[in-house]
């Protein structure tokens, strides 16, 4: 056998001198095979290094794959990161392995993505729904008995399980902890694009908290990037305005490393900063960063527990599962407002 090539269940079966179809029996466990040749089998497999491909087998005998397809909108954000974390904790013992990839919020990559783990017959399917991507061409997929999940944002024309974070709850005490503090000019920095669910959430709970407040919603002080170096930009602005923020709420943790580095820049620490989610090093900053913090691996435990019981044959109906996010006070939200 070249050694540049990888071991088949032709080579196991010619070094022990059974079929094909033996090896087959021994790996699958499926017919009767004598201890003695299943011994001899065995330690083939094990001398050759002989990998069963488990995609092919499953789609010979019609049967899932044991993977879980993930599309994610991006790979190098923590956020999905510790996501993928939480799901793996849930699924391992069960056999199952995640696969990923990354959509880049861009619903025909989403699409494709999606179509290529379908292909390969995963056992489950979990998305975070792209923005414009509609999800109707799944409903037979599901119907079949698949396990559909959508992640972190509900997806559009299928009715299946989302787990998301309280967006809306988490905005609202976020800044609501700012007015606690004498801010009454709070800026609003959000994510691209505008119609993202978690965008519309959280800057809806903004807007609660200002109006519970009894304070005037000011679009100039809102402003939008997609990355750090649009949110630095974004926050030159808004520190630029003739009457300018003497609070800002980052809408996510991208947003936040931007305001952070933006301030650093232009040295305006008397400027108080919530952000929704954490970011590494947060307690390091000066002052430390306060947050709304989201649970991303509980995100992606609910997210494996509920797809399992789905594989085990929960019938039941669709259901939106929240998970709570929690304000972790550190100095940049305790900030006192500038007396007038």
């Amino acid at each position: 056998m070249a050694a540049s090539r990888r071991p088949t269940l032709a080579d196991v079966a010619k070094e022990v001198g059974v079929s094909a179809k033996t090896v087959s029996r021994v790996l699958n466990e499926d017919g009767p095979v004598s201890a003695r040749t299943r011994e001899h089998v065995l330690a083939a497999v094990a001398k050759l290094g002989f990998q069963p491909n488990l995609m092919a087998r499953n789609i010979r005998v019609g049967g899932p794959d044991t993977t879980i397809g993930l599309v994610v909108p991006d790979l190098a954000n923590p956020f999905f990161g510790a996501v993928a974390r939480g799901i793996e904790e849930t699924v391992r013992d069960r056999g199952l392995t995640l696969l990923m990839g990354s959509s880049a919020d861009d619903p025909e990559r989403e699409r494709a993505l999606t179509a290529q783990f379908l292909a390969r017959r995963v056992s489950i399917l979990i998305v975070v729904p792209s923005v414009g991507a509609d999800h109707s061409d799944l409903k037979s997929h599901r119907t079949a008995g698949l396990p559909i999940l959508f992640l972190d944002r509900p997806g559009v024309g299928l009715s299946t399980d989302s787990i998301v974070s309280s967006n809306r709850a988490g905005a609202h005490e976020g800044v609501a902890h700012l007015i606690a503090h004498g801010h009454r000019r709070i800026g609003f920095v959000g994510d691209l694009p505008v119609k993202l669910y978690t965008r519309r959430e959280r800057l809806a709970g903004y807007r609660a908290a200002l109006h519970e407040a009894g304070l005037p919603y000011d679009r100039s002080l809102v402003a939008s990037a997609h990355d750090q170096r649009g949110a630095e930009a974004a926050t030159s602005r808004l520190l630029d305005l003739a009457d300018p923020p003497t609070a800002l709420f980052a809408g996510n943790n991208i947003m936040a490393l931007g305001i952070v580095a933006e301030l650093a820049r232009s040295k305006r620490k008397e400027v108080a900063v919530v952000a929704f989610d954490d970011v590494s090093l947060a307690e390091a900053l000066e002052p430390a960063l306060t947050v709304v913090a989201q649970d991303p691996e509980e995100v992606g435990r609910r997210a494996a527990a509920t797809s399992l019981a789905r594989l085990d044959g929960d019938r039941s109906r669709a259901r939106t599962i929240t998970v709570p996010t929690r304000l972790i006070v550190r100095g940049s939200g305790e900030q006192p407002a500038p007396k007038p």
